[in-house]
């Protein structure tokens, strides 16, 4: 199974906010920028997080995104499935099918749709922030600087 780039560009959303945020709000910008994703596209992909009741938006100076819940309480399935929908129903339905098959196993994707699912569920925010500091990802040590003039 391969994650859209939507799911990935979320799943990278909200890592950073967990990682680099420290409870505080992040700008998209700033959010883009680390991740590497285009600022219009995550905009969008953190609106759908924050329908979910996963982010929070703060408006104004200083303003940005800030995680609705603690990082150990959001999965990674609940990225996935705010930007996606129910991703266990797409994976269920299989491969679009170029033909019909009477011998084709279409009874084995719900099967495999719970598994990535349960794996999925199981993994958490603080759970890839854990990895990502014992593999040595540098944190954020501040918000970048923004001239104006």
């Amino acid at each position: 199974m391969r994650l859209s780039q939507k799911a990935q560009y979320a799943i990278c959303g909200c890592f950073d906010l967990a990682y680099h945020g420290g409870g505080e709000p992040v700008q998209v910008r700033v959010v883009g920028e680390r991740q590497g994703i285009p600022e219009r596209y995550l905009e969008q992909i953190f609106q759908s997080l924050r329908r979910a009741r996963l982010v929070r938006g703060k408006r104004g100076p200083g303003g940005g995104y800030v995680l609705a819940r603690p990082a150990a309480e959001i999965s990674v399935s609940d990225v996935v499935e705010a930007v996606e929908g129910p991703f266990a129903a797409v994976l269920a339905a299989g491969p679009p099918a170029r033909r019909e098959a009477p011998g084709r196993p279409t009874f084995a994707f719900a099967q495999l749709a719970a598994g990535v699912e349960e794996v999925l569920a199981g993994l958490d925010l603080e759970s890839l922030c854990r990895v990502a500091a014992r593999q040595g990802v540098p944190r954020a040590t501040g918000e970048a600087v923004t001239y104006q003039i």
